[in-house]
């Protein structure tokens, strides 16, 4: 399942500065808090998902790789784990942490009214891929990519009228996006506020439409959008160009551009995480001998020895030649797997040599303890 926008939970905009955030998690912890839903799981995790989201916008070096990278860029450093279920902070934890901005107090009755004011056009996001080499994964790279999608509207500059012509506080709401109304139930009368269906919520009306735009204020364009990729990420990842996608109608904020990664398989090396697998054959005469490989890695190509006596499937590593970790400083490992080519097709005179040298006591198997297995190399090498 994939993880909901940071500022659609708070419902704030991506503009939106730091006291505006701390006032939105504020209400949206008051609103969910536990005391006030005994026992509802859902209000719980509405609680906890308002608190990682505050976690990673109140704090600036987060919310800039969020905003620039999306979810991909605070996955390792979020206190409440990747997954959906908010484990690595409980309830004391949130308390203790973001404890200041709920004033220390709950309840009383104006605390949780209001309306939510006008509406606010955000526009779609867009989706799209992008190809990369390994090159580019591991050194991280700009790209383009080419969309069709909603911009503003120049001749009315956004605002769906025509001519510049002023729009009308909406005779419903009243100019406020919202109306009221009062119901009689068995517990008393309540009030409810809705959006305004006149004005769909923006609290204007248009009399005069613009002809470009027929009065969403956006119109399609293709747009060239530069962005760029930070090294280490992984096949079907996404990014998020924040303000990128469609423009939200007459006078809205845009939506993102969310782009999925899809990687080019490489010719020669295999990835595996942060690190990359590369399997090599020598002769039989190398392996008993000895010998000088030449290894292909990211950036070039890497001689490695290879012992007299190497069997096969013997494992080299080559250390920090593999890929960066995308949320640290960490590098993977090229693991070179030693395969021993048995000759096919020999000549007379290559099988009476081997014949001479079938019965040779160097030549027959002489395995020992020492010699590991499979499994035991490959465990050694990842723990």
């Amino acid at each position: 399942m994939s993880k909901r926008d940071y500022y659609e939970i708070l419902e704030v905009q991506r503009t939106a500065s730091a006291e505006e955030i701390k006032k939105a998690y504020r209400k949206m912890a008051i609103k969910f808090h536990p005391d006030k839903n005994p026992g509802d799981k859902a209000a719980e995790e509405k609680f906890k998902e308002a608190a990682e989201a505050y976690e990673i916008l109140s704090n600036a070096e987060k919310k800039q790789r969020y905003d620039q990278y999306g979810h991909a860029g605070v996955g390792g450093n979020s206190g409440f784990g990747g997954g959906g279920g908010f484990g690595g902070m409980n309830m004391d934890d949130i308390f203790s942490q973001f404890g200041d901005v709920f004033g220390g107090h709950f309840g009383g009755g104006g605390g949780f009214g209001g309306g939510r004011g006008r509406r606010v056009n955000r526009g779609s996001n867009l989706r799209g891929k992008v190809k990369l080499t390994l090159e580019e994964v591991a050194n991280g790279v700009e790209k383009k990519i080419t969309v069709n999608k909603f911009v503003t509207c120049k001749p009315c500059s956004g605002s769906g009228a025509q001519n510049g012509s002023a729009k009308n506080t909406c005779s419903t709401c009243r100019g406020t996006g919202q109306i009221t109304r009062m119901t009689q139930t068995i517990l008393g009368a309540m009030q409810t506020s809705s959006t305004c269906p006149s004005c769909g919520g923006e609290g204007q009306t248009i009399t005069d439409k613009c002809k470009s735009c027929h009065g969403e204020g956006i119109v399609r364009e293709e747009e060239v959008i530069t962005f760029n990729v930070p090294a280490g990420v992984a096949e079907g990842m996404q990014l998020s160009v924040a303000g990128r996608g469609n423009m939200g109608a007459r006078g809205g904020v845009p939506g993102d551009l969310i782009v999925v990664i899809e990687e080019v398989e490489h010719e020669l090396l295999k990835r595996d995480g942060m690190n990359l697998f590369y399997d090599h054959y020598i002769s039989i005469a190398d392996a008993a001998l000895g010998t000088q490989i030449e290894v292909p890695t990211i950036d070039g190509k890497a001689k490695v020895k290879i012992d007299a006596g190497t069997q096969s499937g013997k494992v080299l590593r080559l250390k920090g030649k593999g890929l960066p970790d995308l949320n640290s400083y960490s590098r993977g490992d090229i693991l070179v797997n030693i395969n021993v080519w048995t000759p096919q097709n020999l000549t007379k005179e290559e099988k009476k040599i081997l014949e001479d040298l079938r019965s040779a006591e160097n030549f027959k198997p002489h395995p020992s303890r020492k010699d590991k297995g499979f499994f035991e190399r490959m465990k050694e090498y990842f723990n």
